[in-house]
């Protein structure tokens, strides 16, 4: 039976943690079943709905996420490469898989030079469908997209464990998580930190205001 693999990825925008790129192949026959389990992006979905399905995705077919950690981020986005590591990460999952039909949420503003390089990096001849939301509207990607989002939502809960803290989701857009990066790295720097990506512009700012903090002390 021809497989299909879905792609997509959760964690783009965040300042904590990995970015998590979430694969899920199935056969073409058994797609319409996705459906009935309730498959959709998501971001539409609350946090025991995701995990109730990401249970039952395994019966149904293959669940595969590749990890991309703070350092690998910033050390591509000072490179202006963030896209080209994401495409790789996808490229990654097709090897793995040799599907016979590729389908992913494009990252590129150009979906066809993304469906061509995802294509060529990967090496597989089968061909790649990609747009923008994709998640929204193609149900493999849909299921993909909930692969990505549990992995990511328990790394980052892993994360707060390991920390002994609440650090919210991880975000800019939190205030909680904010709050926490603020508090931590005021009493210990950023240098040693592995979870916190900064080539972030909050981040940069966080640190420029601690800079201009200590100046004022010292000069007071």
């Amino acid at each position: 039976m021809r497989s299909v693999l879905g792609l997509d990825e959760a964690g783009r925008g965040s300042i904590i943690g990995p970015l998590v790129v979430g694969g899920f192949s199935i056969a073409a026959e058994e797609i319409p079943r996705l459906s009935e389990l309730g498959v959709r992006d998501s971001k539409l979905l609350p946090g025991r709905r995701r995990e109730e399905i990401y249970s039952e995705l395994g019966r149904l077919g293959e669940c595969r996420t590749v990890r991309l950690g703070p350092s690998q981020i910033d050390a591509a986005v000072a490179k202006h490469g963030l896209n080209d590591l994401e495409i790789e990460a996808f490229a990654q999952l097709v090897r793995a898989v040799c599907p016979g039909e590729t389908r992913a949420d494009a990252c590129d503003p150009n979906v066809r030079r993304f469906a061509r390089t995802l294509r060529a990096r990967s090496g597989h001849p089968a061909p790649v469908t990609a747009r923008h939301h994709m998640d929204r509207d193609d149900l493999v990607v849909g299921a993909a997209s909930i692969v990505a989002k549990v992995e990511r939502d328990r790394a980052i809960a892993a994360l707060a464990a390991e920390i002994g803290e609440p650090i919210g989701s991880g975000y800019p857009s939190d205030p909680h998580t904010m709050d926490f990066v603020r508090r931590w790295t005021a009493s210990r720097g950023d240098r040693t930190i592995g979870w916190l990506r900064r080539s972030w512009a909050p981040t940069k700012r966080l640190m420029r205001e601690r800079s201009t903090r200590r100046l004022e002390q010292f000069e007071g």
